[in-house]
């Protein structure tokens, strides 16, 4: 027979209602034996007893339903970003707070570059410097023949400069959607959404993607996780050709290795019925700690890139209304092809009118071939309101929202990109709970920083960086914050069966707590320390 170990802590959180709190756990095989008081291993013959979490708390591990492997390969490239932000080694950033930073930030990268080298950085973001945007006249200051690509933070817009700009080809003729031009009628440096991004991008040879399926970036990612309490996180868009897969299942599959890793198929780089294929081969394929199958679909692009799309009456700046990533009439047949295999979506919504589009198809597609028990998932979905969440519940939809916009962006979506009316159903996560959607809350890492208490903060308090509560009725409690990054994050990737709570025959994932989140005041919520998690019964201390 197995060993068994039992875990004492100072409380056990355990998001089961039948028995909320306890103060040990005992695991065998990696998974919940039983869970209860110093004798809760006796019926089952014993177990060794463990203290070394007898002075934390114990909940279930984080589980982040939407972030992207790319956290831990970002820091290859330069940070360009506003707010500080922390590595996968735990070393702090400081962010940059003016155009004249950045620019002396990229300058000081780029004289240690090799000469043939280009300069990348990453996780800008105009909207925090609205003074003057940085065009390619900014960069050219830089260099004026290297190629320079500045990635923003919401990874829908890039700004590059005139070297980069003619190894595209891109000129006062061209034409294309979402090369932006300056008042001289030539292209000024921005660029918005995949179409416009990847000529740039494969001249170059930049492929974020690409570098989350080294070993090594994999391995940074599942740091940056345990780092944070998360012992389940998805990466919300992947190729995941079979040599990916391979690595995938070789790096997840270590004992050394503190993360359960749920890709979702990129689902718009093929026709419906090759998607539908791959995501049936990718099931297949599956293990404990790498879980495939599901698919992710994009509509619109980002709010404050101005690329989302808005209902009526649209941007109060008077920006053009966004860009379709996938048009309507083929988001319409891929959803139809995938619903009807019993392939489950992720599907990216970020303003209003693509939440309704989005919506509109799988109702149609849940009308025509049935099955309300699919758990797709409109991801970020931030402008949505009680009419759309009625519709969502009534079709067995699922929603993850972003709510760590309203930290990170809440102020400039209600100065500048939607005004206060929208800006306060921001990610509305009350209004998703009282029409009954199964919610998830999330970070989008390494748009912000992975780190699910801090989101849950988000939730409850929805304050801004400038003091603002930006949507009094939309805040919810603590428990439900709480609900939302473990059994809520749990079901929408349909998991909620093996992780999520702390209960008999579950995997013994746990985060480790240097506070009681439950007893700390809402306003310090995100101050929890975390010390680290168990994974599979396997621990790892930050």
């Amino acid at each position: 027979m197995a060993a068994t170990t039992v875990f004492k802590a100072r409380r056990i959180l355990t998001m089961d209602p039948n028995r909320p709190v306890a103060t040990h756990v005992a695991v065998r095989d990696g998974r919940v034996l039983a869970v209860g008081d110093a004798e809760v291993a006796t019926a089952w013959g014993g177990g060794t007893l463990d203290t070394r979490f007898a002075d934390a708390v114990l909940m279930p591990g984080f589980v982040e339903g939407h972030a992207h492997m790319m956290a831990g390969a970002m820091w290859q490239y330069v940070y360009a970003g506003y707010q500080d932000r922390q590595d996968p080694s735990g070393k702090l950033w400081k962010g940059l707070t003016d155009i004249e930073q950045v620019i002396a930030g990229l300058r000081e990268a780029e004289s240690r570059l090799e000469p043939d080298a280009p300069l990348i950085g990453w996780g800008f973001d105009p909207i925090f410097l609205p003074t003057e945007r940085l065009n390619r006249t900014h960069l050219d200051a830089v260099s004026s023949s290297r190629p320079i690509v500045i990635m923003h933070s919401n990874f829908h817009l890039m700004t590059v400069n005139s070297a980069a700009l003619a190894l595209a080809g891109y000129t006062r003729e061209t034409l294309a959607e979402g090369v932006l031009r300056g008042t001289d009628g030539e292209p000024n440096g921005e660029l918005q959404e995949m179409a416009a991004m990847f000529p740039v991008m494969r001249r170059l040879k930049i492929d974020f993607r690409a570098l989350s399926r080294e070993p090594r970036s994999i391995r940074a990612f599942g740091q940056t996780a345990m780092r944070v309490g998360v012992t389940t996180s998805a990466d919300l868009i992947s190729e995941l050709p079979d040599e990916d897969v391979d690595t995938l299942l070789s790096v997840t599959g270590g004992d050394d290795f503190p993360l359960r890793i749920v890709p979702a198929l990129n689902g718009m780089s093929d026709t419906p019925e090759r998607i539908v294929e791959r995501a049936l081969a990718l099931r297949a394929r599956t293990s404990d700690m790498l879980r495939l199958g599901a698919v992710k679909l994009m509509t619109d692009g980002s709010i404050q890139g101005y690329t989302a799309r808005l209902k009526w009456p649209g941007y109060i700046n008077g920006a053009p209304n966004g860009i379709w990533n996938t048009p309507p009439e083929r988001l319409e047949a891929l959803v139809d092809a995938l619903h009807a295999a019993g392939v489950q979506m992720h599907i990216h919504v970020n303003g209003d009118e693509a939440s309704e589009v989005a919506i509109g198809a799988i109702e149609r597609a849940v009308r025509k071939h049935g099955g309300l028990e699919h758990r797709h998932t409109l991801q970020h979905c931030q402008m949505a309101d009680d009419a759309q969440f009625r519709r969502m519940a009534t079709a067995g939809l699922c929603v993850n929202l972003f709510s760590n916009h309203i930290w990170f962006f809440g102020d400039q979506h209600l100065e500048l990109t939607m005004g206060v009316d929208r800006a306060l159903r921001l990610d509305a996560a009350r209004s998703a709970l009282d029409h009954g959607v199964p919610l998830a809350i999330h970070s989008d890492a390494p748009v912000t920083p992975m780190g699910p208490l801090q989101t849950a903060w988000c939730a409850v308090n929805r304050l801004t960086p400038k003091g603002r509560v930006l949507g009094e009725a939309q805040r919810i409690s603590v428990a439900e914050a709480l609900s939302a990054i473990t059994l809520g994050a749990a079901y929408t990737l349909g998991l909620d069966g093996e992780i999520g709570s702390i209960e008999t025959g579950k995997r013994a994932d746990f985060a480790v707590l240097g506070d009681d989140p439950t007893a700390v005041s809402p306003e310090t919520l995100r101050d929890v320390p975390v010390l680290g998690t168990v994974c599979g019964g396997r621990v790892f201390m930050a």
